[in-house]
């Protein structure tokens, strides 16, 4: 863990450059809109490490597995969000002598990522191989209020004498991915060209044959004057430029401006897509730099407004949890229900940019909380139109009858993880996706949700628990064999406590839906029965499983365990690893880490968090206490759910050392894996963590309920929800926790006293 990154509520700082953590700070001082998104790398060149990333939402190129001994019913491929157009590149030579901070001697550098109004400014000052001096200000975003432009300001200052200053201003189509399997290039060129003050590079996906087109339209000011001249238009395979040439005196500002347009197929027609990229470019030209950041200071106002949560007394922890939001809503807008949140985001190519259980398990409750309902909806409705899919996946694996099998890894609905022990056995994502349907008809109240969509979904992956289920004749129970749970430190298992119990849970929730439909919802009910081909014995088995499912306990400990054998491993905690073979996955062979007690992430716990009605104060806390100490975090989303359970059984202390363990996990590097991405679906952990940790809210008999607890280290902490057409501020003190009605319908609200609050105060 190294932490270079500045406290300040509204800022994420880096001052002075350190090559080594270059790679981290890319991944941290990435900009996003929901539709493309940008690594932080320089416009100019740099020859050190770095990772080169512009994305793209919704294109994906599905990359060869590549596996060394190939398992009947792997995938084919392993979907991969390709490195697109590289929109942000000047090549800029001063004097003669290249612009590369990599070769530079470095007198001052910056970096600032302006959460509150959502750009990045970098600031350095350079001395050149030739002793030339020279200031450079550059500043860029990706606009939320027009989501298909960027733009960029880039400002060059000789300091020690005039320069005769070269600038290519390009976009580059000649990239490709690092995680590549094979070294293959995703994209083939469909045309480029410069002319004027415009250029555009079209490049189209391999196999997938998405069309991106990248437009940019080019400005260049000697301080404030505009250079009406024409650049020289330079054109390669898949690169397009425009090259300019300028004297500047000591002193002056040599202003570039870049203004581009990122189109795909997904969203326009492919026969035109270049002509409009080219009339996006040169409108966004036309409103000017300011006026289009301005712009975009007002939508992330509106952003903030929503989804704002605000510390008093804890610098620290403020600017974590803004980091932390900001990240989400610069990867999620939830008006295309053919998008979803990758675990990076915009911000790096592990995990292939793909869909994972994440989102329904931890990224749901924040959007739904936070945006109109429609946000939600749209993530819940993507499952839905890969139902067909997911029986596909299931029937590939043997299931028949329309049992459904959602895929560990998908960008559309077809399983492309290629590791044996998650694509057969970490089948627990399926429940994930019924918990979904459930964490958000009770949230939102909206239970047409489940007729017009969801009961489909239920019955298929009810049916695929009732096929994996085994009976076993020596116990007279319900056994599930070979599976993997949440804790990835554990493999080909038999009866993981978790995952038995979201599968029962899915089950008795389907069959309670069916009777429900039936009896209230007749038309509707006969609708989905025809479409799933249901058939009324199908409950009989759900339900004689659900009340004959066998799960690992001992009674000794009187706590489920993990899975079956857990008790005989040696039974040591995490407080006995040396810091030197931490993270164990870094340090450990494979082999030793299956064999010894540490868990990667809350397992048993995960599923406590989950159906915590259904356990006492005293179960969890037991539970919490034996599994806790044997467990090493090294899943971005293990902090969240400890932290949670730790403020729900008044363990103050841990709830808040786990709450900064996920707000800052990027922030501060905790698991040496920054420079790989962001980890985007654990940061909606971070906010469940203040929510539901802190705040302690919970939806109980259609009554919105808190909890709350101030941390020791906080003076103050409010925020905002929706639920159910109401906006509600809620603000927890020292003295008090008071909840307003901002607006919309009149909502029950109940606080429940806790060891922080010392009353509460519920205005409408």
């Amino acid at each position: 863990m190294k932490n270079y990154i500045k406290p300040d509520e509204w800022l994420i700082l880096e001052e002075g450059f350190e090559p080594e953590n270059n790679r981290v700070s890319e991944s941290i001082f990435s900009i996003g809109n929901g539709k493309m998104g940008q690594r932080a790398n320089f416009e100019e060149k740099y020859s050190g490490d770095s990772l080169q990333g512009s994305y793209i939402a919704g294109v994906y190129y599905p990359d060869k597995t590549r596996v060394g001994w190939w398992k009947n019913g792997y995938p084919e491929y392993f979907a991969k969000v390709p490195n697109a157009t590289n929109w942000i590149g000047f090549n800029i030579t001063i004097n003669g002598i290249e612009l590369d901070l990599a070769t530079c001697k470095i007198n001052h550098f910056s970096r600032e990522l302006n959460m509150k109004e959502g750009y990045l400014k970098r600031k350095f000052e350079a001395v050149l191989p030739n002793n030339e001096i020279i200031q450079v200000q550059s500043t860029r975003f990706c606009s939320l209020a027009q989501d298909a432009i960027a733009a960029i300001e880039y400002k060059i200052t000789p300091v020690s004498s005039t320069a005769a200053i070269s600038v290519e201003a390009y976009l580059d189509g000649n990239i490709k991915n690092e995680d590549a399997n094979y070294d293959e290039l995703f994209w083939d060129e469909i045309s480029q060209w410069a002319e004027g003050n415009k250029a555009c590079v079209a490049v189209q996906t391999r196999k997938t044959l998405f069309d991106v087109a990248t437009a940019m339209q080019f400005q260049a000011f000697v301080d404030d004057t505009q250079i009406t001249a024409y650049p020289t238009p330079i054109t390669l395979k898949k690169y397009a430029a425009l090259k300019s040439d300028y004297s500047i005196s000591k002193g002056q500002t040599l202003s570039l401006y870049k203004y581009v347009a990122n189109l795909s197929s997904m969203d326009y027609d492919s026969d035109g897509i270049e002509n409009m990229a080219i009339s996006k470019a040169e409108k966004a030209a036309g409103i000017g730099f300011e006026a289009l950041k301005k712009e975009q200071a007002a939508a992330w106002a509106a952003k903030w407004d929503e989804s704002d949560i605000t510390i008093t007394g804890d610098v620290s922890a403020q600017q974590a949890i803004r980091f932390n939001i900001f990240q989400l809503n610069q990867t999620y807008s939830g008006n295309d229900a053919r998008l979803n949140i990758g675990p990076k985001g915009f911000t790096g190519e592990k995990y292939g940019g793909s869909t994972y259980w994440d989102t329904e398990a931890y990224c749901l409750p924040f959007y739904q909380a936070t945006a109109s309902e429609e946000v939600a909806r749209n993530l819940l409705i993507y499952r839905y139109n890969h139902l067909p899919k997911a029986i596909e996946n299931a029937e590939k694996l043997g299931f028949k009858n329309g049992a459904a099998l959602y895929p560990m890894v998908t960008m559309n609905g077809e399983e492309c993880h290629n590791e044996w022990e998650i694509t057969f056995e970490e089948i627990h994502r399926n429940g994930a996706i019924a918990y979904a349907i459930y964490d958000y008809v009770k949230y939102t109240g909206d239970k047409k949700y489940i007729a017009d969509y969801g009961l489909e979904v239920l019955i298929g992956i009810a049916r695929f628990w009732a096929q994996r289920i085994t009976l076993s004749k020596d116990k007279q129970k319900f056994v599930m064999l070979g599976v993997t749970g949440p804790n990835e430190f554990e493999n080909n298992v038999n009866n993981n406590w978790y995952t038995n119990k979201i599968a029962c849970w899915c089950m008795a929730y389907c069959a309670q839906n069916c009777e429900t439909q039936k009896l209230e919802n007749f038309e509707e009910w006969q609708r989905i029965s025809k479409a799933a081909e249901f058939d009324e014995s199908e409950l009989g088995t759900w339900k004689q499983i659900v009340a004959n499912m066998y799960y690992p306990f001992d009674e000794k400990l009187n706590i489920f365990l993990q899975q079956d054998g857990f008790l005989d491993k040696e039974q040591v905690t995490v407080n006995n690893l040396l810091p030197s073979e931490r993270p164990i996955v870094e340090h450990w062979s494979w082999d030793r880490i299956l064999r010894s007690i540490f868990i990667k992430q809350a397992d048993v716990l995960q599923g406590i968090y989950f159906f915590e009605d259904e356990f006492d104060l005293d179960s969890i806390k037991r539970h919490f206490d034996y599994y806790e100490p044997r467990t090493v975090h090294e899943s971005s989303l293990s902090p969240c759910v400890h932290s949670i359970l730790a403020a729900k059984i008044g363990d103050r202390k841990k709830a808040y050392e786990f709450y900064l363990r996920t707000a800052r996990l990027d922030l501060d590097n905790y698991n040496n894996d920054t420079k790989d991405g962001l980890h985007i679906t654990s940061m909606a952990g971070t906010w469940l963590t203040i929510v539901k940790g802190f705040a302690g809210m919970r939806v109980i008999n259609d009554e919105l309920t808190f909890t709350p607890f101030l941390p020791d280290e906080w003076k103050e902490f409010s925020f905002k929800v929706r639920f159910r057409n109401a906006v509600l501020k809620i603000t927890v003190s020292k003295s008090e926790t008071k909840i307003e009605q901002l607006s919309g319908d009149k909502v029950k609200v109940k606080i429940i006293e806790n060891n922080g609050a010392k009353k509460g105060v519920v205005a409408h």
